[in-house]
């Protein structure tokens, strides 16, 4: 074809009703200028577009419009202002656009997700990922937290991955509803097919979805681990060590990482818990290997060193103390410190007495301890009491059984006893009350 000579090309003079030149002429002739104008015209289409774009992203994300369904949004935009979407410029398809206006999520997670979708060129496979997705029901709030999760979510196969997985996972009695949930907790429930066969071993050892997702909440990792070589030899080890299959599933949401750990790190926890005073097969064992996972043997001696300081507790004492509360290896040595202070040198009880009755150390010291040391100082003080009761059983009853016992029987004698009581229980510092030794102090 002869090459077209557009300077013999006549262009006639386009002018409106009132007889003025139209804006696209141009002079006969003129390529350059008419190339210009062309270009200043594409520019002024590009821009109204962008306008749009924006009216129709503020009126999807108002409240009105708080019922459109994401992949509506997504149709809606894609069809008014598909040039913008698909070539904004130089840079190829909106990645971070896409992710805000049609998955709902913010800017700054947009921007973080953008980066492992960068290789997008058009929304054909995100467009197809949240119809499927939408169509299982994900709710507004879902699709968000699972793009954020995985990002290479929205280039997945619908057909030859999606599908699938969703079939077995149904197939293990999960409702849309809770592969929604799994897939806002780890980024492997949606990725691979083999995550249907590692869902089926937990499902059967947990026992039912409620624990399942409860436990993968705080252990998402589960789904990265090697069932074969790493969960499974733990699991049957921590049953070797007395701890019931039932017991397993709380176990791990406390520690979630015990069943994903070494097979060799979790049987030296275990020596750990032994080497405290609590021996496999004791129905402690839980508690104790709970209280010592992931501490250093350098730890755990320091802090029994600390609990014999403070409590003036020896060898044999400690002992009998962690054999019945494992956890005090993970009390902070301020809380500690203050128990030891109030009920020894406040109180005046013995640590050999402390040290049987640990449930005083479990219990509030400021929202429980306290507040009945002070009732029971105040009825002895104005002889309402005629000996001075056993703590133990004042520290551990019931707010019902307290009341029946310390403070109704003495309603006219200290009228305002209650009060102070719940007050000081709140851990407020009562106002208007002082603890004298006048029957009027109340």
């Amino acid at each position: 074809m002869d090459k077209m000579d557009f300077s013999s090309v006549k262009l006639k003079r386009n002018r409106n009703h009132y007889g003025t030149r139209s804006p696209l002429s141009v002079p006969t002739g003129n390529f350059s200028a008419r190339r210009s104008l062309l270009v200043a015209a594409a520019a002024a289409v590009c821009a109204m577009l962008r306008l749009l774009k924006s009216i129709l992203t503020q009126q999807l994300s108002s409240p009105s419009a708080s019922t459109i369904p994401p992949f509506f949004s997504l149709r809606l935009l894609s069809t008014a202002v598909p040039q913008v979407l698909a070539n904004p410029g130089a840079g190829g398809f909106a990645v971070q656009d896409y992710l805000v206006a049609t998955c709902g999520l913010t800017r700054a997670r947009a921007l973080k997700a953008s980066t492992r979708l960068s290789h997008l060129n058009s929304p054909t496979k995100p467009d197809a990922v949240l119809a499927f997705l939408t169509g299982l029901g994900f709710s507004r709030a879902d699709v968000p937290a699972a793009v954020a999760r995985n990002p290479s979510l929205l280039c997945t196969k619908v057909e030859g991955t999606l599908s699938p997985i969703v079939a077995g996972l149904t197939g293990l009695g999960l409702s849309h509803s809770e592969i929604a949930r799994l897939a806002s907790l780890t980024d492997y429930c949606l990725r691979t097919k083999s995550v249907v066969a590692k869902l089926r071993y937990y499902h059967h050892l947990f026992g039912s979805s409620d624990k399942l997702l409860r436990v993968l909440k705080v252990s998402p990792c589960l789904l990265s681990s090697s069932v074969g070589t790493v969960v499974e030899p733990n699991v049957a080890f921590l049953r070797e060590c007395g701890v019931p299959v039932r017991h397993i599933a709380s176990l791990c949401v406390n520690v979630p990482r015990l069943l994903t750990t070494n097979p060799e790190r979790v049987r030296a926890m275990a020596a750990c818990a032994e080497a405290v005073g609590v021996p496999r097969g004791s129905g402690m064992f839980r508690e104790a290997l709970q209280a010592v996972a992931f501490l250093s043997e350098e730890e755990i001696a320091a802090k029994l060193d600390y609990l014999k300081s403070t409590f003036r507790w020896s060898d044999a004492e400690v002992r009998i103390a962690l054999s019945r509360y494992p956890s005090l290896v993970r009390r902070s040595k301020g809380m500690l410190l203050r128990k030891s202070e109030f009920l020894i040198s406040e109180v005046g009880l013995e640590p050999a007495y402390i040290a049987r009755l640990l449930v005083m150390l479990c219990l509030s010291l400021e929202g429980r301890l306290r507040p009945r040391y002070d009732v029971i100082m105040f009825l002895m003080a104005n002889g309402l009491l005629k000996r001075v009761p056993k703590y133990y059983p004042v520290f551990k009853a019931t707010e019902k059984a307290f009341f029946e016992a310390y403070i109704c029987p003495h309603k006219e004698a200290a009228p305002h006893l209650a009060e102070y009581y719940a007050t000081a229980c709140r851990g407020e510092v009562p106002t208007g009350f002082t603890l004298t030794g006048t029957k009027n102090g109340l």
